[in-house]
């Protein structure tokens, strides 16, 4: 089968349901990255996991998604993108059953593992399913514009979803719910969705594989180690130094193959490069949000899970509005001035978060989450449609797979890098009453949730002094980080601006060029840079 760009479009009824199939299942997937916090405490009392086999529950996901983007995405270049996201979907919903179900931890963790592997087949093979799809210029960007609406919309329905499953049902139910949905997927699917691969692909080094995966995993490792035990841990620094040689290898291999896993030629292009750390640091300052919402609303206000949820909506669907729109705004303002926007709103929304105190305010709180969800939709919008555009069709999932494993990065280094400052800044911050027991200090000093416990066992007047100290501490230390996190992300709005500047001209399907932004003329340069 050749690339679909061979043969015939596809009708624009049929384009339409292709595009709402894959958002069906981008919302699902991107609900079930944020529903497992919320079943934890009926997990543990019902499967009775060690804290290590907890920690592995949780983080087995992000492992298996992030090793294997880069090879899934190849894989659907190579042998059909349709045929990839098929076995995907299937082996997503018979993952998720097996995790509903799971007696054990062990067998938990092995599920959780699969079900990563699953969601590593289907985020890069869609995203290049539309790119083949949609060829002309303004209808795909209409189409990534909701795609990624979709996916930001499905992140503020998780909590929202979850805890109403966890009000009558079982723990299981929030991963047993995605059973019929992939089947519905599926089965369309199926039917609508079109063929498409390289038709001049090589074949895939097993050896690149290989070194990419224990690379990958062993730098999210490393990291998330480094943020939670301390740079100075064995393990953190075992992690990284496996990682940056597992990847550096990796690297210099791909520059010896005349059919790489990862064709690092892309990165010439100046829109992709940018494009890629764009998305990166924008996740960067999501985990900042997450770090700081979830917490606050849940400990801090002392809200229920689906309170917190229900709370969080406005800023998914601030995301989920402003999303579809941002390819009409860049072509007015051209897509550097754009993204910088958006970057420059996620930064105001984390400034915004200042404005909180230990006591609820929901009006202040809101304009935070709109602007931080506005700023988002944009900046995942555009840049999402801009390394789908800056390379051919053919080199599509494999340009989208490095785009989601450097976002898996940038989410990795959020919670260490924001995290470790949250988490310092709250430790120093912190008073400790003299009832509070010697042995229950490091632990109160290193969560709020462990100082609440802590205090529960105090005499009344020490331990609602812990609880008002321990939430002013984690307020101040809220503020610290989404302020440091508002610079980061302000710095990348002069980045996208440099690097996304100029007219953009969409790479030809069989070119490979070095860099796809055309000179800009006088005359338009008010408009696009």
């Amino acid at each position: 089968m050749t690339d679909i760009a061979k043969s015939a479009p596809a009708p624009n009824g049929r384009r339409w349901l292709v595009l709402s199939i894959l958002c069906l299942a981008t919302v699902l997937l991107a609900i079930d990255m944020t529903v497992l916090h919320l079943a934890v405490p009926a997990l543990i009392e019902d499967v009775n996991p060690s804290s290590t086999q907890l920690l592995w529950i949780a983080d087995v996901y992000g492992f298996a998604l992030g090793g294997l983007l880069i090879t899934m995405g190849n894989l659907g270049d190579r042998f059909g993108r349709k045929k990839v996201l098929m076995s995907g979907l299937f082996a997503f919903g018979a993952a998720s059953a097996l995790t509903a179900f799971a007696p054990t931890a062990e067998i938990l963790i092995g599920a959780r593992a699969l079900l990563g592997i699953a969601g590593a087949t289907i985020m890069p093979t869609a995203a290049a399913i539309l790119r083949n799809v949609f060829t002309d210029g303004k209808e795909r960007s209409t189409a990534i514009g909701l795609w990624s609406a979709m996916s930001a919309s499905g992140f503020a329905l998780g909590p929202v979803v979850g805890g109403l499953l966890l009000d009558h049902f079982w723990w299981g139910s929030v991963f047993l719910i995605n059973v019929p949905v992939m089947l519905v997927v599926l089965v369309i699917g199926l039917v609508v969705i079109p063929e498409s691969r390289n038709p001049k692909a090589g074949p895939i080094d097993l050896f690149s594989v290989v070194l990419s995966f224990v690379g990958i995993i062993a730098l999210i490792y490393g990291i998330k180690t480094a943020a939670h035990d301390g740079i100075g841990e064995i393990k953190a620094l075992a992690g990284l130094a496996v990682g940056v040689l597992g990847l550096g290898l990796f690297i210099r291999r791909q520059t010896r193959l005349a059919s790489p896993l990862m064709d690092l030629k892309l990165f010439r292009s100046r829109v992709f490069a940018g494009a890629v750390a764009t998305n990166v640091i924008t996740v960067f300052g999501m985990i900042a949000l997450s770090l700081v919402l979830a917490q606050y609303l849940q400990l801090v206000l002392g809200w229920s899970p689906l309170l917190a949820g229900v709370a969080g909506i406005p800023g998914g669907l601030s995301a989920g509005l402003t999303a579809p729109f941002a390819a009409k705004i860049a072509a007015k303002w051209g897509r550097g001035k754009t993204v910088a926007v958006g970057m420059v709103l996620l930064s105001i929304s984390l400034v915004l978060y200042t404005r909180l105190g230990a006591e609820p305010d929901y009006l202040a709180l809101l304009p935070a989450m709109m602007f931080g969800g506005a700023g988002m939709g944009v900046a995942f919008a555009l840049t999402n449609d801009i390394v789908l555009a800056a390379v051919p069709k053919e080199r599509s999932g494999a340009a989208v797979s490095i785009v989601e494993t450097a976002t898996e990065m940038g989410g990795a280094l959020g919670i260490a890098v924001l995290g470790s400052i949250m988490s310092s800044a709250y430790s120093s911050n912190l008073e400790i009453p003299a009832e509070v027991p010697a042995e229950a200090v490091p632990a109160l000093k290193e969560q709020l949730a462990a100082a609440l416990q802590t205090a529960a066992n105090l005499p009344a007047e020490a331990g609602a002094r812990l609880v008002a100290d321990a939430k002013e501490a984690f307020v101040d230390s809220m503020h610290i980080t989404t302020v440091t996190g508002a610079i980061i992300v302000a710095a990348a709005a002069i980045l996208a601006l440099i690097t996304l500047r100029g007219k953009f001209v969409p790479a030809a399907d069989d070119a490979h060029g070095e860099d796809e932004v055309a000179p800009e003329p006088v005359k338009e340069e008010a408009l696009t840079r």
